[in-house]
């Protein structure tokens, strides 16, 4: 047997590893997606063939990640619930994808994931598993009574990989469990379990990683402009970009669009904004949601790129869009956002929808600046080429162009009236 295993090197998956390869007797072929997470690789091949992997892929989906799903996901304007911006939640299909054509080229029988039986995450990569590869067998060894009797706690996995010398940290536990991508970092678990505690008092401060509170950023606001083509970010402005692409290790040539941005790929957008929105404290959101498997969770997350692009995009929306085509949208909102949480990336309704987001985006063109001040995110202008925004027609002043006369609206008004007068002469007027 042949198992390709989604891998990190961490403490969870080195025991998998080697569980899984003795008790099925199999291959393994370990997996480690880097989708911004920016943790340390070097040394991770060595490490996973020392613990019993036959091979070990290590891919950089950090562009794919940006292009194919955060901006996709971007245009939809989806948020859960109205508060989560879906980082976790995104980024799962990629990397179930990828381990599925992993598994196929290798000609494997079977993936393997560590997440646990009570969160989203099985969810969402056997959920991209059966759309994309129907015939690969799924292993999820914390939903197995074997593999949770012999480990019911961390003790028991670090005697385990002492037995075995495979080199783990065994280190203390965090009082809270951290995932980070290019979008987002989440935070769970420990001590965020209990709904009452501030995750926004100062001795928490030390658990965040992109951000500054927003008492601590800056008194003096930060000015940014973005530029849109049809929904997607493709050029960012400031007077300190060059300087600040140099700091991230930005290596290719830089090229400029007619309104003077630095034209950037999404990955890059999304470097730039994650740093200009983390120092300006923008984009904490702590909330208690809906898991798909019926609980409800307490998550902080740290989406400082993720809130100025879909703010930004908005604002370019509000002037180029059609106004039923947004209302049509904005409808859809809730169903996209909570396909994209349940794991349904891949399903034939989320294609559906997407569709209709592309073709909604295909004026969404133009320029807005953002003022970034102590976790605001403020809008400071916006232009467009095709903007619907007719300044004689919305004036309050004498109309130069004639399109709209006043008198019109009288009618309108006593159309609109007419089922509301019918219904008060019936039932008598309506209630306070």
């Amino acid at each position: 047997m042949k198992i390709v295993l989604a891998y990190s090197g961490g403490l969870d998956t080195s025991v998998l590893l080697a569980w899984l390869k003795e008790t099925y007797q199999a291959e393994i072929i370990a997996f480690c997606a880097d989708v911004g997470q920016e943790e340390e690789l070097d040394g991770l091949d060595a490490k996973a063939k020392g613990t019993g992997a036959s091979k070990i892929y290590i891919d950089n989906l950090c562009e794919e990640f940006a292009s194919d799903f955060i901006f996709p996901m971007i245009q939809a304007g989806a948020i859960y619930e109205g508060q989560y911006l879906l980082g976790t939640s995104i980024a799962r299909p990629l990397i179930a994808k990828r381990m599925v054509e992993i598994a196929r080229a290798e000609g494997a029988d079977a993936v393997a994931h560590g997440a646990t039986g009570k969160g989203n995450d099985q969810v969402r990569f056997e959920l991209t598993a059966a759309a994309l590869a129907p015939e690969l067998q799924v292993i999820a060894p914390w939903r197995l009574d074997a593999f949770r009797a012999q480990f019911p706690g961390r003790a028991e996995m670090i005697a385990y990989c002492e037995e075995r010398k495979i080199p783990v940290q065994a280190t203390a536990k965090k009082p809270y469990s951290m995932d980070r991508n290019l979008l987002h970092i989440s935070f769970e678990a420990g001590i965020l379990e209990d709904p009452w505690y501030d995750a926004s008092a100062p001795e928490a401060a030390g658990m965040y990683v992109l951000s500054v509170s927003p008492e601590d950023a800056p008194d003096v606001a930060e000015y940014v402009e973005l530029s849109f083509e049809k929904g997607i970010c493709t050029a960012v402005g400031f007077s300190a970009l060059e300087g600040l692409l140099a700091d991230l290790g930005y290596k290719g040539a830089v090229a400029h669009n007619a309104e003077g941005h630095i034209l950037l790929s999404p990955y890059w957008v999304m470097k730039v904004l994650n740093r200009l929105g983390g120092r300006n404290g923008i984009g904490r959101v702590d909330m208690v949601e809906n898991r798909f498997v019926g609980m409800k969770s307490r998550g902080v997350y740290e989406t400082p790129g993720g809130s100025i692009l879909l703010f930004g995009h908005r604002q370019i929306e509000s002037l180029t869009m059609d106004r039923e085509v947004m209302h049509l949208r904005d409808g859809l909102i809730p169903k996209y956002a909570e396909l994209v949480y349940n794991g349904f990336w891949f399903s034939p309704e989320r294609e559906a929808l997407q569709a209709l987001v592309t073709e909604s985006q295909k004026n969404v063109t133009g320029t807005i600046r953002l003022k970034l001040y102590k976790g605001n995110v403020i809008a400071a202008g916006r232009k467009s080429p095709v903007s619907l925004y007719n300044p004689h027609i919305a004036t309050m002043e004498a109309d130069p162009t004639k399109a709209y006369n006043q008198n019109d609206a009288t009618g309108f008004i006593s159309l609109n009236a007419l089922r509301l007068k019918v219904a008060a002469q019936v039932h008598g007027p309506a209630s306070h």
